[in-house]
């Protein structure tokens, strides 16, 4: 197995007040309705383990779970690290955070989030498959974006 990382970090503003930014951000059932590709997550109290729907990188299908331990610092952050169960190996991992801040109007949100995933292939296709994964990341969390707007029923300032 060979280990891929890539990362990914954004930010916006958005007409709507942080408290139901925040509660989107902490709803294990809502976020996999607004997040392409997560099917569900499982909330167990500070641990969360995420189901992703399979996916194909360069002929290998996937279909990452992956357990994370949440840390949040209630309506202001939320930090996340990859924390297996004891004796369970995890062939996918995240380690990341989502910041909000109050905006005259509105939210302030900053995500950063690094995915790595192990998989049989050499590392030589580590350039196309971190390119593949950055770019998939990317696509979801516009697609992301856009529904958490259209749920909170705000506008992206």
């Amino acid at each position: 197995m060979t280990r891929f990382s890539a990362d990914v970090a954004s930010e916006a503003t958005v007409t709507a007040e942080r408290k139901a930014v925040w509660d989107v951000l902490v709803d294990p059932v809502l976020l996999p309705k607004l997040t392409p590709l997560l099917s569900r997550i499982e909330d167990d109290g500070s641990l969360w383990r995420w189901h992703m729907v399979r996916l194909a990188v360069m002929g290998v299908g996937i279909k990452p779970v992956f357990t994370e331990r949440m840390t949040f610092d209630e309506g202001v952050r939320i930090d996340f690290t990859h924390e297996p169960p004891a004796g369970v190996t995890e062939w996918a991992g995240a380690e990341g955070h989502y910041t909000l801040s109050d905006t005259p109007g509105g939210t302030h949100l900053e995500i950063g989030l690094r995915l790595d995933v192990d998989l049989p292939l050499s590392r030589l296709a580590a350039p196309v498959v971190e390119r593949t994964m950055r770019s998939t990341m990317a696509v979801t969390g516009d697609r992301f974006s856009a529904n958490l707007l259209k749920h909170l029923k705000a506008k992206q300032r």
